[in-house]
Formats: structure tokens, sequence, C-alpha cells
């Protein structure tokens, strides 16, 4: 079973697009996962599990960093927070998307750093403790920051309830990441257990959401399909490509550079795509850009993550002989 839930974890960009294709193709089979339970969202329960598992991963000496290298923590949250949702309003302008893509692209670039970052780092041979210390910041400043952010850019055009988002967040965010710190903290060999599997409920708790909001705007996305797969390409990439920018022209080391282009680059959106539900709930298309980001991202990730190791990496970091001798 372990080895199962080992390959799911692993191949979790390729189940994700399989996944986006039986929305597409069967939308009525997953349907259920825009609903509710007991008066409960099911989405909302999936998030949940997601970040549960996030926290079983996380330590309290993750946080240690922004005490022992603030500059960097700094340089990170700064372009975290400045970068995406730049681009997402950039992007949604030049390319005149409607008011609901346009939500849905701009919580994307509002939502924090992405969970799967940290494995991407480690496979671009970046500094991992500063990925995994920028997800941890980032997620903690996010039911402040996504919903204020949000307003500044679409607030005065598309109407939503930024105080209901920050309660959203820490309900969806950091009450299941506390309760898996807690977990880890004071049962550590379940903790431990769970580890083995969680990727693997992860990842499939995503395809889920994925399916369900594909399936919900089947119609939508036929007729934009292109435009919103462009947006979504280009405001992933181009984070990528800022991120590292940014962290070079502040002077940081090439290794806290990988980290920092790949934790920019790869957002949380599944929560973006929890967040359009719950609070454009009369824009059903503002869910379909964090279900593509989802789809995509992994697989872009993987790509750049090949692209350090066999190519960036070995040509352009000053350390990277020292390291292999």
């Amino acid at each position: 079973m372990k080895q199962i839930c080992a390959l799911i974890g692993k191949f979790f960009g390729i189940i994700a697009i399989v996944f986006l294709i039986l929305g597409m193709v069967m939308p009525q089979n997953f349907l259920w996962v825009l609903g509710k339970v007991g008066g409960i969202s099911v989405l909302s329960c999936l998030l949940g599990v997601v970040m549960f598992g996030m926290g079983t991963t996380l330590n309290l000496k993750d946080f240690a960093l922004v005490l022992k290298r603030p500059a960097d923590v700094l340089i990170g949250a700064c372009a975290q927070f400045f970068i995406m949702p730049g681009l997402a309003y950039l992007l949604a302008t030049a390319f005149n998307l409607d008011p609901a893509l346009t939500a849905g692209v701009v919580l994307v670039g509002t939502c924090p750093g992405g969970t799967s970052s940290n494995v991407i780092t480690f496979m671009s041979k970046g500094d991992v403790a500063l990925s995994v210390t920028m997800t941890s910041v980032s997620t903690v400043l996010s039911p402040i920051l996504t919903p204020f952010i949000t307003y500044l850019i679409i607030g005065q055009k598309i109407a939503f309830d930024p105080v209901g988002m920050f309660f959203s967040i820490v309900q969806i965010v950091i009450l299941p990441i506390c309760l898996g710190l807690a977990v880890k903290s004071f049962l550590p060999k379940l903790a431990a257990t769970a580890t083995d599997y969680l990727p693997a409920v992860s990842t499939i708790a995503i395809s889920l959401i994925i399916a369900g909001v594909i399936g919900a705007s089947r119609d939508l996305i036929l007729k934009t399909s292109g435009l919103i797969i462009l947006v979504v390409i280009l405001h992933n990439c181009c984070g990528y490509a800022l991120g590292f920018g940014i962290a070079r022209l502040c002077g940081l080391s090439w290794k806290k550079a990988v980290a920092l282009s790949v934790e920019v680059g790869m957002q949380n959106s599944g929560l973006a795509t929890g967040l359009a539900k719950a609070h454009f709930a009369a824009m059903p298309a503002a869910t379909v850009p964090g279900a593509v980001f989802s789809a995509w991202h992994n697989i872009s990730g993987a790509v750049l993550a090949w692209l350090f190791q066999n190519y960036l990496n070995p040509k352009f970091d000053p350390d990277y002989d020292k390291e292999n001798a």
C-alpha cells in the first residue's frame, strides 16, 4: 500500500490531467464534489484534508528561519504577494477577461505558495529550507493578505466579502494546518505513519476538486479553453522567471533563487478554487482558472526541475562542481 501511495504522490501531475479529462468527458459523475453533505461543503472538506497533510509535514523549527535569515524570507514573501497578484491583474487586463475569469485568475495570484513547491524545489536542487519556510509564512499571512490584495485589485468592480474570505481561509487552511502540527508534535508516531499515505490522499483530493470544477464549468471551458489555458501558462511561467530574477537582483545565491522561482510560480490553486466557489458563487467560471492551474503547474514544475537539474545548475550554479565533488 505504501508503494502504491508513493506512486500516486509521485505522478500527481499526470493524475490531475486524467481527472481534468474525466471532468470534461463525464461531468455528471463529479458534480457531488461541489455539493454539501449534512450542510458541510465537500470541496472545503477536501481542501481541509490537503492542508492537514501539509501540517503534518511542517515543524515549528521551519519558522525559525524567519529569525535566522529574515532578509531571505522577507524578499520571498514580498515576491510571493507582489509578483503573482500583479501578473494576474496584467494578464486579466491584457486579455480582457470577463469578470468571472478575472476573479479566478486574481485569486490564484493572491493565494499563498503551493504545497508541492517544496518537492519541486528539492528536485531542482534549490534551497529546500527556504522553500518550506516561504510556504509556511505565506500560508500564515494568507488570511489577511489574500482577501486584502484581492479587494485592492477587483474589489471596486466585483463585489465580494473580504472579511468572509478571511474566515474561510482560517477554517480551510489555518485550522487544519494547526491540527496537523499538533498531531506531529504530540503524536509523532501517528504522524510519521500518516505521512506515508497523506501525499496520495492529497493527490486524490485535489484531483477530485479539479474534476468537479471542470465538470461544472464544462460548457464555458469549451468556449474559452484556449484563452484560459494560455493565461494560466503565462501566469505560471512568468512567475517562475520573475521570482528567479528578483532573487538574483536582490543578491540571493543560486540555490535561494531556485527556491524563490519555484515558490513564486507554484500557487495553492486548490485554495483559490475553494475560495472562488465560496465567495463568487454567482460566477461559476471563477473556479476554472484555479482548477486548470492545479493541473498545469505540477507538469510545468516537473519540467522546470528537469531543466534546473540537467542544464541550468551545471552551467550556471557556481557551487555545482564543488558540491558534486
